[in-house]
């Protein structure tokens, strides 16, 4: 009888119809397939059990937070060569329907189960956020999904993210560091907010309180950030604390939808938007519509996926609601601009910052990869692995176009028609 490796490898390529581009190692040390690529560790049957009682990328992404599944070799090589089998197939792809009617793959899923071992499904690794996906996006449940993602430990998130403490798109020049394009990416921030001394600043969703410190030290502007994190609300008080920044900065711990002490002169919304949700975009623009002076301008930074030909057709993306940021959901950029125009919003400037997200990325990757010892004490090996692999995958969607990142500048153009901005917007990149 073949080894496990090749008997596992035959089975997959018949299953998906091509070839697998992978080598393949198995809990018996067997190997098989191109001895240069890089491995599928298949560390113990379960993970066969994982994948054929939850096909598909839940059961991958549930074998490889359990550790029953791995990479050996080039990570980023690996994903992008299965991002082509399992998660990026495109819209005209044969569904897995089509797929078990085949009379060969029928025959590889029974052969599978032989070597699955008892049929018994096992448990879903603790770091599994399980519950319906119904009353979306009320307070209570934004409270629990927010929770879930950022009180992991400010200690973990300063492995991830470095001095700067800034969990968004950072803004590149080459041969800069993680810190100086963090710092950049918050000034150019500052910049097309046209922020000056004296302004209110409503940061929503302030993370560690980069962008209000930022704002208030570089610009002497008043700040009121608001977050749904409790640990991230004490780090940033801490923050504001030893720059000596009381005076200007506060940090609360409230929803966005709460904040009743406008007007502001300007609203930040840095890496936010994603967990607001189509049903309630509307709200959430006209909120802060609501909240500027006539005049006020409003920064919005939000990844963006490409449009479907059905709209209707949209899923969320399954190992990132399961495990990273549960009830997040991204829409184009179109729909994004239409949603602020219908707020009352004048769109004034738009720009795509995908390639400086890919770079983010695989910094934030060599970060936690350099103290991985450090992270999996500060949490779990699961909880590091999830985010080894959401933010590797992530670098390489956004570096082949499959998601972006855009900035947009809207304006509360008062009736007058006079926007405040100046004629040649693009200034701040000089």
């Amino acid at each position: 009888m073949a080894d496990a490796a090749s008997r596992l490898r035959s089975l997959a390529e018949q299953v998906l119809g091509v070839p697998l581009p992978l080598r393949v190692r198995a809990w018996d040390g067997s190997q098989a397939g191109p001895p240069e690529a890089p491995a599928l560790v298949i560390r113990n049957r379960r993970a066969l059990r994982r994948m054929l009682f939850k096909p598909g990328e839940l059961g991958l992404a549930r074998a490889w937070v359990a550790g029953d599944l791995d990479i050996e070799g080039d990570l980023y090589a690996a994903l992008d060569a299965m991002a082509g089998l399992v998660w990026e197939r495109g819209e005209d792809a044969p569904g897995l329907l089509h797929a078990v009617r085949d009379p060969a793959v029928r025959a590889a899923a029974r052969e599978l189960l032989k070597l699955a071992g008892p049929p018994i499904p096992p448990a879903p690794p603790r770091e599994e956020i399980r519950r319906p996906r119904r009353n979306l996006h009320t307070r209570r449940t934004d409270k629990r999904a927010i929770s879930h993602h950022y009180d992991v430990g400010n200690d973990f998130y300063e492995i991830v993210l470095g001095p700067s403490m800034v969990y968004s798109c950072a803004y590149w020049e080459d041969g800069g560091t993680l810190e100086t394009a963090q710092r950049d990416k918050l000034e150019l921030v500052c910049a097309k907010l046209g922020l000056t001394p004296g302004q209110r600043l409503l940061d929503v969703g302030c993370g560690w309180g980069s962008m209000a410190i930022h704002a208030a030290r570089e610009h002497g502007v008043g700040v009121v950030g608001v977050t749904l994190s409790q640990e991230q609300a004490a780090y940033a008080r801490k923050r504001v604390a030893d720059e000596g920044l009381t005076d200007r900065v506060e940090i609360r711990v409230q929803d966005y939808r709460d904040v009743e002490d406008g007007p502001f002169d300007a609203v930040s919304s840095i890496g936010m938007a994603e967990h607001v949700g189509a049903e309630r975009y509307l709200e959430y623009a006209r909120q802060l519509y609501d909240l500027l002076k006539p005049g006020g301008r409003l920064l919005n930074h939000q990844i963006a996926r490409r449009p479907q030909r059905d709209e209707s057709a949209y899923a969320v993306d399954e190992f990132i609601d399961s495990y990273v940021f549960p009830d997040g959901e991204l829409a184009p950029v179109g729909s994004t601009v239409t949603q602020l125009e219908r707020a009352g919003f004048e769109v004034r400037d738009v720009e795509s910052l995908r390639e400086h997200y890919a770079r983010t990325l695989r910094r934030w990757v060599a970060n936690l990869e350099g103290g991985w010892d450090r992270a999996v004490r500060l949490t779990t090996p699961g909880r590091a692995r999830v985010w080894r692999l959401y933010m590797a995958a992530s670098a390489l969607a956004f570096e082949h176009n499959r998601i972006g990142v855009n900035q947009v500048l809207a304006v509360r153009t008062p009736e007058s028609g006079v926007s405040g901005l100046p004629l040649r917007t693009r200034t701040w990149n000089t």
